[in-house]
């Protein structure tokens, strides 16, 4: 059943009379009291089960609770701008569907009750097509199992420091949910997942947020051509098993502890075809084991990998690390991790067979990189002559003892990478050119490089 609203009919419907069904258990928000509640709750408390509320183009002011199972769609983007008090749309009943609406927080809220521009308590609900601003919260689910945050668009309160915020979508105990094509900017973690498993997580861009990504206990997750860039400390995955990451993008994390890719205390993880450039590191790895890491990208990054002792039977093959400053800090004195068949584009063993792969191994550490790891100063002098001259001479006449990682069977051609994507794609790219890390161009780019010397920056990879 369709209930089509006009919007004089609307404008004589005020808050009064509208039953007040008590807080809901728990912590969650009470529904909104009646100097805060919208003139939309009146026909939505009113809607059939199974029904279908359109509202018309325009302002409507106040919070709305939904109570039954019912889809509420916007026609010609009505702005729902909340009472400033707590969530705009609060959503306690399975099965709800909004979809194409603008929703306004209007700075306020209180964290300590998660308010948001859209909160959901409840199973199966989706949210599609909404742009969220000036909340606490974006969108955020719990205990909110089988439900989807579909083409959304979430910018968070500028100017407010990380920790005065929340994410743009945040998941808490919740299975089965499914994220995709959400835009997120300048919330304090773009994704937030916390005891969420079972979810899919696709086609989503993420940029100026503290984390991109930031995860916990959450098990068997797949993550698909999302990006996550300009992050203050990149992304954090923690405490985690069996999560999948393939075709996304991680880029220009800049920042004292930014990292593209992390992993603590994660297990039989998978990565594939991924893009990680111009980030502080590359891919950081503690506590972690049974990991696998092919065909992705790392380039451009002060350390192409941090690893840890701590880490077990994790491997790295057929990937391409290009232009990093150093390719390996390893954080402890021995590791089993195995390193076969990568390209570095520092590698200058010869290929004197012909087969592809350099003759001798490749090892992952030198004089310099030792210095790194225990003098910060050191990282004033990395680009020079010095460092290098310093690294060529130990490689002549080792001083140290060997650092127990090297690549066994280094490519010396950067290996072909279709699936990998470029740092930017559409038309609506800032600068066509980016990071032009399509292998192709990497491919050519590594082809003419002074064997053993540092690539320099590629041309425009910060857009």
């Amino acid at each position: 059943m369709i209930l089509a609203l006009a919007v004089a009919a609307l404008a004589a419907v005020g808050p009064q009379g509208v039953a007040d069904h008590g807080a809901s258990s728990g912590t969650l928000e009470p529904r909104p009291a009646a100097g805060q509640v919208s003139s939309l709750q009146r026909i939505i408390d009113e809607a059939p089960a199974g029904g279908t509320v359109e509202i018309p183009a325009g302002t409507y002011t106040g919070d709305l609770e939904i109570l039954r199972p019912i889809s509420l769609v916007g026609r010609g983007r009505p702005l729902l701008v909340g009472s400033g008090v707590g969530s705009v749309i609060r959503v306690r009943a399975d099965d709800v569907v909004i979809d194409g609406f603008d929703v306004d927080g209007r700075n306020g809220g209180d964290l300590g009750r998660d308010s948001s521009g859209i909160h959901v308590a409840a199973r199966r609900v989706t949210i599609r097509d909404c742009r969220v601003r000036r909340s606490l919260f974006g969108v955020y689910l719990r205990e909110a199992h089988g439900s989807r945050v579909i083409r959304c668009r979430i910018d968070g309160i500028p100017g407010k420091d990380p920790g005065e915020k929340g994410s743009g979508i945040h998941a808490w105990n919740t299975e089965g949910f499914r994220l995709e094509q959400n835009v997120i900017v300048e919330a304090r973690d773009g994704i937030y997942l916390q005891s969420s498993s079972k979810g899919y997580i696709g086609g989503n861009q993420v940029r100026d947020v503290r984390y991109g990504l930031h995860y916990m206990f959450s098990d068997d997750n797949l993550f698909e051509d999302n990006v996550f860039e300009n992050g203050a400390a990149g992304t954090a995955i923690m405490y985690s098993r069996r999560i999948v990451f393939r075709r996304n993008r991680f880029l220009h994390n800049r920042g004292f502890a930014s990292v593209g890719l992390l992993f603590q205390g994660c297990d039989d993880v998978i990565a594939e075809d991924n893009l990680i450039a111009d980030n502080a590191r590359g891919i950081f790895l503690e506590g972690s084991h049974r990991n696998v890491f092919r065909r992705n990208v790392v380039a451009e990054s002060d350390i192409a990998i941090v690893l840890f002792a701590s880490c077990a039977d994790v491997r790295f093959e057929g990937n391409s690390f290009v232009g990093n400053m150093t390719p390996l800090s390893l954080v402890g004195k021995r590791t089993d991790t195995t390193f076969e068949g990568n390209y570095w584009s520092d590698n200058d063993e010869p290929d004197l067979d012909g087969d592809g792969r350099s003759d001798r191994p490749f090892r992952l550490s030198s004089v310099f990189d030792h210095m790194r790891g225990n003098l910060t100063a050191a990282d004033l002098i990395a680009g020079s002559f010095a460092a290098t001259a310093l690294g060529l001479a130990e490689r002549a006449f080792p001083v140290l003892e060997a650092v127990s990682a090297e690549d066994r069977s280094p490519l010396v051609r950067p290996p072909t990478l279709p699936a990998v994507p470029a740092a930017r794609e559409g038309p609506s790219a800032r600068d066509a050119r980016g990071l032009g890390l399509s292998v192709a161009v990497l491919a050519a780019g590594c082809a003419v490089l002074a064997r053993g010397r540092r690539v320099t920056r590629v041309r425009g990879a910060r857009p």
